[in-house]
């Protein structure tokens, strides 16, 4: 019998809840093998998929499937979508050091839920906004200060990174 794209996503995704990433993502691209014509199973495959190579810290297919995922909920028109899609993107461009970049995502993220009166949704976009300033804080310190020193740049990334976590 032949599975279904819907069948082998949930598959996917229970097989990454237990832990288990790498089997998840063949299945998840078995899904995508499968094809479907529901544009919201689609990007949930998409997120998912972002989600198991982040999980398994490939940040460039991490990077490379919420992208896909973002280009989904916007053509389609999903505003929620497209906050949670912003805001896995910018989560894996802080990780790759991209900080400008994931701040863009993450402002984004922060426009939607706000738009939205969604206050889960708003929260998780401000911790998000401070957790890419306060990497982008340490990484300064770190290649560029010396010991004892401590770059204002630094500083003002950090005191930002405050700002949204309060």
């Amino acid at each position: 019998m032949e599975s279904s794209c819907l069948d082998l996503a949930l598959e996917g995704e229970r097989l990454c809840k237990a832990g288990d990433y790498r089997t998840g993502v063949s299945f998840f691209e078995s899904a995508i093998q499968v094809g479907t014509e529901d544009l919201q199973i689609l990007s949930a495959i998409y997120s998912q998929l972002g989600n198991a190579y982040f999980h398994q810290q490939e940040y460039p297919k991490a990077l490379e499937y919420h992208s896909h995922d973002l280009t989904l909920t916007r053509t389609i028109g999903d505003e929620l979508g497209e906050a949670k899609a912003s805001g896995n993107l910018g989560n894996t461009l802080k990780l790759l050091g991209r900080f400008d970049e994931a701040g863009v995502c993450c402002q984004r993220h922060l426009d939607i839920t706000r738009a939205m009166y969604d206050r889960v949704g708003q929260a998780r976009a401000l911790y998000n906004f401070g957790n890419v300033y306060h990497a982008k804080g340490k990484s300064i310190r770190w290649i560029r200060a010396e010991p004892g020193e401590f770059p204002e740049d630094a500083r003002t990334a950090l005191k930002k990174a405050t700002q949204f976590y309060e």
